[in-house]
């Protein structure tokens, strides 16, 4: 048995708001309240005290790359990633190498996920080997335990085939995520057209590329009524295009990620390629609207879109890198800093947003606790600075190393178990970067 004591509790699904204990036996929660002992027999005590006590946080868009990548990350190292980042639960994307359109390398995956800490979950493709010309067995795979479906890092341009593929979604009941860029309109995917491709000589990815595409599939969304998430929101009119649909389709939902609502196109000429990712950093007027957005409930996820590559990679031209950084251990901090300390979001909103929502979108038993629900508890330290650093991912690729940021996860508990503890370390030294564009 574990019992979590003289921690200060929040959580928006089930309303938990003040100092409370949790006695947790097994994979459970057994009970909440105030001042509760340790039962007789073997119980394990954490003093939470100075603590906030959150439900574990959970990703609906991750990469750990493998099957067939495993030199930029793997099952296990993502985990561990995820677990220091106080993340318990992550859907994995399917872009692997083979790609998730058949039984074999869904089980594969889900079998790996399984010897983790975590809980592992992956999306299944939409079409056949990403080609975007023919679907894959949407019903057999998600049988199989497919946890959605998508076709991330590759649009999908034929129309008939999206509609298809929604309208099978939402008989499924299963929700279906897009990666919104039309590759007819960038010269260069990863920095926008603007001031940073004109840094580079380059002639970049326009934010064109990503709201017309998001024009197209929010009608078909409103059409059909399935459950679609439109990833990794970059610019200010594909917020304004989801607030209009969410007026009447309920079933709209829209993500960001914390470089997205942190950073603009100033980082990539200042980190170059490790501020290269699809789609790209763009204006600070296209980071408030985000931010906006997440405010009112336009944006109603947070999500990291761990994209881990090797430092040889990384190391190439900013036209020949890839795109995409880390960011599962630098996530909620980031939450924390930018959006709760800089006054748009409470806590309790910021949770919403990384916990209760995610696991919602995607029907998991997850983010949130309760009596009778799931063990998957984070410790978190709001108050603590820290220097981004020492990454428990294979990879490093990020602009955030060496930022000194505030909210540590000090322990993550997932299915009852302790599966990570933040070392003892002295006192941070250094300057908060605060907000950078």
């Amino acid at each position: 048995m574990l019992l979590i004591k003289n921690g200060y509790m929040i959580d928006p699904k089930s309303g938990w708001d003040g100092n409370y204990d949790i006695l947790i036996e097994k994979d459970t929660v057994v009970k909440i309240g105030k001042r509760l002992e340790a039962p007789e027999g073997k119980c394990r005590v954490i003093d939470a005290e100075g603590l906030l006590v959150a439900p574990g946080l959970v990703d609906v868009h991750a990469h750990f790359r493998e099957p067939g990548f495993t030199g930029k990350e793997d099952i296990d190292t993502g985990a561990a990633a995820a677990a220091r980042g106080g993340f318990t639960s992550v859907v994995l994307m399917a872009n692997t190498k083979p790609p998730v359109d058949n039984r074999e390398t869904l089980e594969y995956v889900k079998k790996r996920g399984t010897e983790t800490g975590i809980h592992v979950y992956t999306c299944a493709n939409v079409t056949m080997g990403m080609q975007g010309k023919e679907l894959t067995p949407m019903r057999e795979l998600a049988e199989a335990g497919a946890a959605g479906f998508t076709d991330d890092g590759v649009p999908i341009m034929d129309e008939e085939i999206v509609r298809s593929a929604m309208k099978n979604a939402a008989a499924l009941d299963m929700p279906i995520s897009f990666h919104e860029e039309n590759p007819a309109l960038i010269e260069n995917n990863g920095i926008n057209r603007g001031r940073a491709s004109e840094y580079f000589g380059i002639g970049g990815s326009p934010r064109e590329a990503e709201f017309t595409m998001v024009e197209r599939d929010l009608k078909i969304a409103l059409e059909t009524g399935a459950s679609i998430d439109i990833q990794h929101v970059s610019a200010r009119e594909t917020v304004e295009l989801i607030r209009r649909a969410k007026e009447t389709g309920k079933n709209i939902h829209a993500e960001a990620t914390p470089h997205h609502f942190t950073l603009t196109e100033e980082a990539a000429i200042k980190y170059g390629t490790l501020a290269k990712m699809n789609p790209p950093l763009r204006e600070e007027a296209d980071r408030q609207e985000i931010i906006r957005g997440l405010v009112d409930g336009t944006i109603d996820l947070i999500a990291t879109d761990h994209a881990p590559h090797t430092a040889e990679e990384k190391e190439k031209s900013i036209t020949e890198a890839p795109s995409g950084i880390i960011g599962l251990e630098t996530a909620l901090a980031l939450g924390i800093t930018e959006l709760v300390d800089g006054g748009y979001l409470t806590m309790r909103q910021l949770l919403t947003l990384m916990s209760t929502n995610p696991a919602n979108l995607y029907h998991l038993n997850a983010g949130y606790l309760a009596e009778g629900g799931p063990a998957d508890v984070i410790l978190i330290d709001t108050t603590a600075d820290w220097i981004s650093s020492d990454y428990l991912s294979k990879a490093g690729n990020t602009p955030f190393t060496g930022w000194t940021l505030k909210g540590k996860v000090v322990t993550t508990v997932c299915g009852g178990r302790v599966v990570y503890t933040e070392p003892k370390r002295g006192a941070v030294q250094g300057r908060r970067n605060g907000r950078q564009h």
